[in-house]
């Protein structure tokens, strides 16, 4: 997959609450850039930045027990994900690339996907396919 073009930080941080209220129901999502993250795409900058995904839920109260990180980089001339949840580093995180690996959040040896990871499998592969 060729390095994309990245769409403006606003459709950029649309796009990826969409796609995470589309996979996570019934979560409902906001998403900023995070601190000291900068958005990078062209000729001479990866594709490159680092996103938090704050959760509510279906009556807008926040649970940040929920909220995800994300980071979205390119390795070469493939786009890569990773998605950790930002209040436990204990719970394995999802690396995706061409397939999905979990890893443990302390060690980052891969484990087995927890019970409720296949949504966030889904969550990869669709802003994958939408930043290709």
């Amino acid at each position: 997959m060729p390095i994309p073009d990245l769409p403006p930080q606003a459709d950029l941080c649309q796009l990826v609450a969409a796609a995470a209220d589309l996979c996570r129901k019934p979560w409902r999502h906001a998403v900023r850039l995070a601190e000291a993250s900068a958005v990078a795409a062209g000729p001479d900058h990866p594709f490159d930045c680092t996103l938090v995904l704050e959760v509510r839920d279906p009556g807008g109260k926040r649970c940040p027990e929920h909220d995800l990180e994300l980071e979205i980089y390119t390795s070469g001339e493939q786009l890569h994900l990773t998605l950790a949840w930002v209040a436990d580093a204990d719970r394995p995180m999802l690396w995706q690339g061409s397939h999905p690996v979990w890893m443990a959040g302390q060690s980052g040896s891969r484990c087995e996907r927890p019970q409720d990871g296949a949504p966030l499998e889904a969550l990869a592969r669709r802003l994958r396919a939408l930043l290709s």
